[in-house]
């Protein structure tokens, strides 16, 4: 069971919490990034964070050993919530192992979890769920230098900003004394401890609640990263005693333009539609928005803003849905009823650039055929469904490219 889980912990180690994705556009081959290249930007780097008041001294021990890791640069372009289906993901985020070894951590932790569940008032549940998801329950924490891993993805280019600015807060927590370079391993996108927090979240939401000279979300206790996770959820909004969603059941006369982009409506309001909660009851007493993850013939669920509270640590919907599920299976909760349509599969890049320029051909799509599926996608998916008698979902798939031919 160990092995089985901390091989699927070392699959989920492949993004940074709170950190969008953006398609990759077409870009220089990896083997055309070299250790001559890393230092230039190095030493040009080094003037920025210099200006930006990190000491020399502290710049100089950080970079001491620093590396080009073509790898972390590969991992950036691959991710594997955009690349597989979420019925695919979910297999291996909410196995059976992991599941069993969230409830032992659940039960292990009771006094720890049952204090910053009082504090915080974030359900111990979803912070353990997110616990397993990112490191196996503190199995995994990554083993990738971490400014290495930074340094290589800023030299890179394509998000320097965004990777220039976690490494100058490295640097500051460096500089602060809060972090010793030895400590500073975690994945390959500079996510580090527990619960993987990147630099600049770590000093914006990590709390010291284990009573130590500063949060320690690198060593053995879990105490501050869990608790700082419970934080980060806290202030994104989380509402105590609200569920994240529930699966939901829909009527054969369903509305689906109002499905999949966030409209949110009273409980009374999808109820009097004919939406049921999936294993019976009532849906939850709260304003809230029907998604479809998987198109029509997938499970729909009826999710609140926790679901939006989740989703800052990681937007990718799949993300969310496996943090929501496996909090429920620990706690004692039931597989989802519906099926997945495990028929299709997900669509390659190029796939999604083909579907997108038959939409604009055909005057449906809005937007530019870059592989992004976003509400311009969808509405225009929606918009050839309905011209061609099919149920209006808006998924992105293999039939939908049927229907382009």
């Amino acid at each position: 069971m160990r092995a089985t889980l901390i091989l699927a912990a070392c699959l989920m180690l492949a993004h940074p919490p709170a950190f969008a994705q953006p398609e990759v556009p077409n870009l220089p081959p990896i083997d055309s990034y070299t250790a001559a290249g890393l230092t230039d930007w190095q030493r040009n780097f080094k003037t920025r964070a210099l200006a930006q008041g990190i000491p020399e001294q502290v710049f100089d021990l950080a970079f001491r050993d620093v590396q080009l890791l073509p790898d972390v640069i590969d991992k950036d372009r691959r991710q594997d919530e955009f690349t597989r289906t979420i019925w695919d993901y979910l297999d291996r985020a909410v196995s059976d192992d992991r599941i069993a070894s969230g409830r032992k951590a659940l039960k292990d932790n009771a006094e720890l979890l049952g204090q910053i569940e009082d504090r915080f008032g974030v359900d111990a549940g979803v912070v353990v769920a997110i616990w397993g998801l990112e490191s196996a329950y503190g199995a995994v924490r990554g083993d990738i230098p971490t400014i290495s891993a930074l340094a290589s993805l800023a030299y890179e280019g394509r998000r320097m900003a965004f990777f220039e600015a976690e490494l100058i807060a490295l640097l500051q927590t460096m500089a602060e004394g809060k972090v010793k370079p030895e400590q500073l391993f975690g994945s390959w996108a500079g996510a580090m401890g527990h619960t993987q927090f990147m630099p600049s979240s770590y000093r914006a939401l990590a709390v010291d609640f284990a009573g130590g000279d500063r949060p320690n979300i690198w060593d053995s206790d879990p105490s501050d990263a869990l608790a700082s996770t419970a934080t980060y959820l806290a202030k994104s909004g989380w509402k105590k005693g609200l569920p994240w969603g529930v699966e939901v059941v829909l009527p054969p006369n369903f509305d689906y333009d109002i499905a999949g982009n966030r409209t949110q409506k009273p409980p009374s309001a999808w109820a009097a539609m004919g939406v049921k909660p999936a294993d019976g009851g009532s849906l939850p007493d709260t304003w809230g928005s029907v998604i479809l993850p998987a198109g029509a013939r997938g499970p729909a669920f009826f999710v609140t803003d926790n679901f939006a509270a989740i989703e800052t640590y990681n937007r990718a919907d799949s993300y969310v849905i496996a943090v929501g599920h496996l909090s429920d299976r620990i706690r004692g909760g039931t597989p989802f009823v519906q099926e997945w349509p495990r028929d299709l599969r997900a669509l390659t890049l190029d796939e999604r650039k083909s579907m997108q320029q038959a939409l604009l051909d055909r005057g449906l799509y809005a937007g530019q055929a870059d592989g992004k599926i976003g509400p311009l996608s969808v509405a225009a998916i929606k918009a050839l469904q309905r011209s061609m008698g099919r149920i209006p979902d808006g998924y992105a798939s293999t039939e939908v490219l049927d229907l382009l031919k």
